[in-house]
């Protein structure tokens, strides 16, 4: 885990919450929705871009672990109707799918 200003991550935390297909989609028209790669911790994703950390946000990027969400994944999306964990860092909204439990 990367270091941060520990309040920042703990506010992040406390403002992420729980976010539908349909509730994400205007943000998806807008351009504005950040996928991240489940290997990676939603929060410290947006630590890391709200303190500007650009060297690790662009190994991220080019790893294809943290970038814009496609047509394709909104397409998938909108079929299976997953559940997202999501926070905000302005202008983008950073979502995280959440498996499917199983049973």
């Amino acid at each position: 885990m990367i270091e941060h200003d520990a309040s920042l991550y703990a506010k992040l935390n406390q403002d992420a919450g729980k976010l539908t297909w349909p509730e994400m989609q205007p943000h998806f028209a807008r351009g504005a929705v950040i996928r991240v790669a489940p290997e990676l911790d939603l929060i410290e994703v947006g630590a890391v871009m709200a303190t500007d950390e650009t060297e690790i946000l662009s190994r991220w990027i080019r790893d294809g672990r943290v970038g814009r969400a496609t047509e394709v994944e909104a397409r998938d999306w909108n079929e299976r109707g997953p559940l997202f964990w999501a926070v905000v860092i302005a202008p983008w909204v950073l979502v995280q799918e959440i498996p499917p439990r199983r049973e």
